[in-house]
């Protein structure tokens, strides 16, 4: 089902909403839609749009506000296992192919202030960061009914893309000017560029992609939250908020139980993807946030692997009445897992819309393919 705007706000301001969502946030791992195939699985299950999961269109603001004016990307190497590239930041990445779906870092590109410094304008604004064209049909595509998103870069990812994560954690302490440095210069940028986009469009809601956490926590506390990533935030939503946005969504997988609150001091409105094979629980988070805090995703991916008796446990728990009272977009808190049989991906999609009083699925009808952004 198609989600207006209007309704997909709504539903994360707690407002008077028909039901909750029921959404395909990742779609497959790479390697299962053969093995679906091999079961008996059709093209549009196969792309996920034989199960018409809720959406809503959105699109993009128009306004760049990371890395900007780089290098060219480009492939350095590739054999029958891997693909090596360089991106725009020099750095040299490397894709397993069959497995991955995203290149990792083989180095960083800075270390200290000096090396910062050689590459900090292409984190500096620019009036070509603004797309004009994408501005104009960002306005004519909200008129009717489709979201207006803009999205800034991680206030740990950043640092942790040009440091890399171990050399982060130090820098906080060891270099504690270079990261408000690097935080200020995004903070500027993402102020100029989304202040002046407002000015023309609403934006309805503001993305921000951190990956913080694992199973045992988030790399950092709150006390560096507070300190680093607070202030990044709010330069740029306070801003926002005064202008007409309503939504404030970060993407992380982990256990983020201990930085919840501090994140929710810095503005954000939304958590996914609540992952509950690193503790987080959708359901507690509820009893303890109420109308804070909007969820996204949040069923165990796991579980399709278990069978049917293991479905229905996992989504008579997250779906009982106190999750839907506004404020939830259920869906997996990752990719489906290989291994996951068709008939039991088609069982955890029909028993869902069973327990959320969807109509029953028209095969005739082709739906959205995933929800996330």
């Amino acid at each position: 089902m198609r989600f207006t705007r209007e309704q997909y706000i709504d539903l994360h301001l707690f407002k008077d909403v028909k039901r909750q969502m029921f959404v395909e946030l990742f779609g497959p791992l790479v390697g299962l839609d053969e093995e679906w195939r091999m079961q008996g699985a059709s093209q549009d299950e196969i792309e996920m749009t034989g199960f018409d999961w809720d959406y809503v269109p959105y699109i993009d603001c128009g306004g760049a506000t990371d890395v900007f004016g780089g290098l060219t990307p480009k492939v350095i190497e590739e054999t029958k296992d891997y693909i090596i590239s360089m991106d725009e930041l020099g750095r040299r990445m490397k894709l397993i192919k069959g497995y991955a779906t995203v290149p990792l870092p083989l180095d960083n590109p800075i270390t200290d202030m000096d090396s910062w410094l050689k590459i900090k304008h292409l984190y500096q604004f620019d009036e070509k960061r603004i797309n004009l064209e994408k501005v104009r049909r960002a306005i004519e595509e909200q008129k009717k009914g489709v979201l207006v998103v803009a999205s800034i870069p991680g206030g740990f990812d950043l640092p942790r893309q040009l440091l890399g994560e171990e050399e982060l954690c130090y820098a906080y302490f060891e270099q504690p000017e270079l990261i408000k440095d690097i935080l200020d210069t995004a903070a500027e940028t993402s102020f100029k560029v989304l202040d002046r986009v407002s000015d023309m469009v609403t934006i309805d809601q503001l993305s921000v992609h951190e990956d913080m956490a694992g199973k045992s926590g988030p790399m950092v506390g709150p006390n560096i939250v507070e300190e680093f990533i607070k202030p990044y935030y709010l330069s740029t939503w306070n801003m926002l908020r005064e202008k007409g946005a309503k939504i404030f969504s970060q993407d992380s997988d982990g256990n983020m139980n201990p930085v919840i609150d501090v994140f929710i001091e810095s503005g954000l409105t939304e958590f996914m993807p609540f992952e509950p094979g690193s503790g987080m629980d959708m359901v507690e988070t509820r009893k303890k946030y109420g109308e804070k805090l909007t969820i996204k995703g949040g069923i165990n991916k796991y579980v399709l692997k278990e069978g049917k008796e293991a479905i229905r446990k996992e989504l008579e728990y997250k779906m009982q009445p106190l999750m839907q009272k506004g404020g939830t977009i259920f869906g997996l808190d990752h990719r489906i897992p290989n291994g996951t049989p068709i008939e039991n991906y088609r069982y955890y999609a029909k028993l869902g819309r069973e327990l959320l009083g969807i109509e029953p699925l028209d095969k005739n009808k082709k739906g959205w393919l995933r929800q996330a952004f």
